[in-house]
């Protein structure tokens, strides 16, 4: 098993060989688990004034269950709805790509600098969003950036709908 900081690095430099090195390795859904639970920790450090700790356990979890259900989304999406002819995947290379695009989002740490909590997320999360149309692309054995872009605005609109519903009805 590779190293995981090396990867992250990797993932962060948003280098496409270690998306298809990781969309490869079964063993690899671990390290990106840990990628997405460091970045959703660094976000409650980051925004720890607004969120407190509580802010950050609640973030924990959102992140892992929404990781899971956005792979989920994306797989469905990516290879029912558009796929390319070459285009076989599944729920795993999923998981483990996009878990690894969350790498940028431990620059969020930062956000806990007064002052810099806006731009330190806005900057990680349009980082992170680069990251995960990669990590589609390489997942789903898409040629075309465009295609992955669609999966990933389509997947995101049908998720912010979901989450409206249940935030709704609690």
């Amino acid at each position: 098993m590779a190293n995981l900081q090396a990867r992250m690095i990797r993932a962060a430099k948003l280098d496409v060989e270690l998306y298809e090195e990781v969309e490869a390795d079964q063993g690899a859904t671990g390290q990106a688990t840990t990628v997405v639970v460091l970045a959703a920790l660094a976000a409650g450090i980051g925004n720890f004034a607004n969120g407190g700790m509580a802010g950050a356990t609640t973030g924990v979890f959102a992140a892992l269950v929404g990781w899971y259900i956005w792979a989920y989304l994306t797989y469905f999406i990516g290879t029912r709805w558009l796929p390319e002819p070459q285009t076989e995947a599944d729920h795993g290379e999923l998981l483990r790509t996009i878990g690894f695009s969350s790498a940028p989002g431990l620059l969020r740490v930062f956000g806990v600098i007064p002052g810099l909590t806006g731009p330190v997320f806005a900057a990680a999360g349009l980082w992170m969003l680069v990251a995960m149309v990669i990590a589609v692309r390489q997942a789903l054995d898409y040629e075309s950036t465009l295609r992955a872009i669609g999966v990933c605005l389509v997947g995101w609109v049908i998720q912010a709908c979901l989450l409206f519903v249940v935030v709704s009805l609690f």
